[in-house]
């Protein structure tokens, strides 16, 4: 069996990474930001048009895409393949808590504990079109929770490190490919992919994506924070304020990227998710327990019984600026963090099954995440129905900073709970910030032990990024995170094949393990 940390990376690579890939990834960065400094009007309009056309013609195709994921990697889940072991480990690098809780903080990340405030709580007081309830009434309580989890549950988990995570798995321990994402196309174009510049220009699409989709919660985190600590301590919440935290946000996550992820990123994990629990158990004990039970049995129903009616909405029966803003943004964000994710998954999971790869990520890691979004946006609903709060007019205006930390005040504890959640909201965007400027670094150089100056570059050029776009205006990273779905197009092309490639990949992994003997199919090997 090869291994891939004693054999050079099989495409060439330098000690600093693919020059191919950090010239365009690096230019990417470069040109967004002088092209908002020159015409920001221009590059506003641009994106916006590619973003409309995109959610329009290849919303669909998202949606398929994951429906088939999740589908395929839970009947692989079940199948003799999946007592296949992952890196050719007896036994797990990682123990099963510290496993768990670097897959929750990294996967959930900032962006699920910045919207499970506020979106249940949108979809309370603005009806999903697959629900025909009278919007803030008990009887919308249900369809509100359903539609969260369908953005943040079964199907955004599993294209986010199942089938893909299986096959780099796959071709990196066990035929010593580098855990890149042109990795995934390997089985399909050969080793011409591997040594050419359109590898490097498939793994740069990927970086592109990750950049995007990272530097957009990093920069809402700051106006969060800011406008937090405004209203609990009357600090200033300008620039000043915000560049402040994300030099402070950026020394955390790089400092935990560069100790590897034995070390800070594990330990930036751990902490994240004691805190969440602690969090979640006051919640619980000292909130409307009653309510969050009753509001999460029917939520989690709903969510089962509507499950295809609301992962098959289309234009055609909701309205195309739902779709835009909702569903298909949050998939195609999720599409494009795939193939990263599913790198960082593959290098966590060394001595785990199949089978608890993706139950964990597919399965379990949604129920837990369903649990999350009721425990705050369900005890936002509460404080909403009841009239101890009124967010109908920031929610509607998107505002969900101003969400996060009206609900906070609101739950027992009121201060102290508003900061514990902005401290929790911090260490989640770190944790992607640290994972992601890891998984960055494994793409440039190709092999899982990445330079770690590799790591800091790419960790402080997000938060400068960040704040660049903060000067700018808080708008441009919204134009950003419109990027994000058109970014999609060519990393959903990288992950397509996975749909067989995945069962392919889990078989021969089977096979040369002595548990089954289905014939060999797998291709370029």
């Amino acid at each position: 069996m090869n291994s891939p940390q004693d054999k050079a990376p099989a495409s060439g690579l330098g000690k600093f990474g693919d020059p191919v890939v950090l010239g365009l990834s690096g230019g990417f960065v470069i040109l967004f930001v002088l092209l908002s400094l020159v015409n920001i009007e221009g590059v506003e309009g641009a994106i916006s048009v590619g973003f409309a056309w995109t959610a329009a013609v290849l919303g669909s195709y998202f949606q398929l895409l994951l429906l088939l994921t999740f589908f395929i990697a839970i009947g692989l889940a079940i199948s003799p393949a999946a007592s296949a072991k992952v890196g050719g480990l007896e036994s797990p690098e990682l123990s099963t808590f510290k496993w768990l809780s670097i897959i929750m903080c990294t996967l959930l990340a900032g962006g699920g504990v910045f919207f499970a405030a506020g979106e249940p709580v949108y979809h309370f007081v603005v009806t999903p079109p697959a629900f025909d309830s009278e919007a803030g009434t008990v009887e919308a309580i249900a369809g509100a929770l359903a539609q969260s989890f369908m953005h943040w549950g079964f199907l955004a988990w599993a294209v986010l490190g199942s089938l893909t995570a299986i096959v780099l798995a796959y071709w990196h321990y066990d035929r010593g490919l580098p855990l890149q994402p042109r990795t995934l196309l390997y089985p399909v174009l050969g080793e011409r992919l591997m040594r050419s510049w359109l590898g490097g220009v498939v793994d740069a699409c990927c970086v592109i994506a990750v950049v995007a989709g990272t530097v957009g919660p990093i920069g809402f985190l700051a106006t969060q924070v800011s406008f937090g600590l405004h209203e609990l301590f009357g600090l200033s919440s300008g620039y000043a304020t915000q560049l402040v935290i994300l030099v402070v946000l950026g020394a955390l996550y790089v400092t935990s990227a560069a100790t590897g992820i034995h070390r800070g990123i594990q330990l930036l994990s751990r902490i994240n998710v004691f805190l969440a629990l602690a969090i979640a158990a006051v919640i619980f004990i000292f909130g409307p327990t009653l309510f969050l039970t009753n509001a999460y049995l029917q939520g989690f129903g709903e969510y089962i019984s509507s499950f295809f009616t609301m992962a098959t909405m289309t234009s055609e029966t909701a309205p195309d600026w739902w779709m835009q803003w909702w569903t298909v943004f949050f998939f195609a964000w999720f599409i494009g963090y795939g193939p990263l994710m599913a790198i960082f998954v593959a290098r966590i999971s060394r001595g785990r099954t199949i089978r608890q790869m993706i139950l964990a990520v597919a399965v379990m890691a949604p129920i837990a995440t369903t649990v999350w979004f009721t425990l705050l946006g369900g005890a936002g609903i509460h404080y909403q129905l009841t009239g101890v709060i009124d967010l109908a007019e920031a929610l509607n205006n998107f505002q969900f900073d101003v969400a996060t930390l009206t609900v906070a005040q609101a739950l027992p504890g009121g201060t102290l709970m508003a900061l514990a959640i902005l401290l929790l909201t911090t260490i989640f965007v770190a944790t992607t910030g640290d994972s992601m400027s890891y998984a960055i670094a494994v793409v440039c150089t190709g092999h899982d032990r990445p330079h770690t100056a590799v790591r800091i570059f790419w960790g402080i050029t997000m938060s400068l990024m960040a704040a660049i776009l903060l000067y700018m205006g808080a708008g441009q990273i919204s134009v950003l995170q419109q990027f994000i779905v058109i970014t999609a197009i060519p990393v959903s092309l990288v992950l397509l094949p996975s749909l067989w490639l995945g069962p392919q990949a889990a078989y021969a992994m089977a096979r040369e393990q002595g548990l089954t003997t289905r014939k060999k199919v797998m291709t370029h090997e």
